[in-house]
């Protein structure tokens, strides 16, 4: 279900949403994190990554920045081969301005443990003129997340 005709589904529904924002801005951007969430369930590092700026940059729980499409789209690869049936919900979105938070969950089964993991975060996005993320500060509860690996 996961084959490249969902990664090519997933891209152009993103770019569809993008070119709707140049228009429309306030109630195309309402949908970014259901969007943004969608992509991550979507098992497509490059779906992910299409949604920050050429030289966005995303930064989890204090730990080192991920800068540019490409180092974004490895991130995002890093936690598909962690967790191979990786879904992300979109719990909550705020937007104000040129600013976002999103709160989400991600599930899935841990690779090499099996074991079901559950964790809430949130990301805080900085967006820029085309809703384009510039830059992700995102949190969740590492000790919780390694822990429902481990148990």
């Amino acid at each position: 279900d996961r084959e490249n005709g969902v990664e090519d589904h997933v891209i152009l529904a993103a770019n569809q949403t993008y070119s709707k924002l140049l228009g429309a801005r306030a109630p195309a951007r309402s949908h970014l994190g259901e969007d943004y969430a969608k992509a991550w369930s979507s098992q497509s590092p490059s779906a992910v990554a299409s949604f920050y700026a050429e030289d966005g940059r995303i930064v989890i729980n204090r730990g080192e920045p991920s800068v540019g499409r490409e180092a974004i789209a490895a991130m995002a690869a890093g936690f598909y081969a962690a967790f191979p049936d990786l879904i992300v919900r979109c719990d909550d979105f705020r937007i104000a301005g040129n600013h976002a938070l999103l709160a989400w969950t991600l599930e899935g089964h841990h690779v090499e443990t099996k074991n079901f993991v559950k964790v809430p975060g949130w990301e805080e996005w900085d967006l820029d003129e085309t809703s384009k993320v510039k830059s992700s500060t995102g949190w969740f509860d590492a000790a919780n997340y390694e822990a429902q690996i481990a148990r």
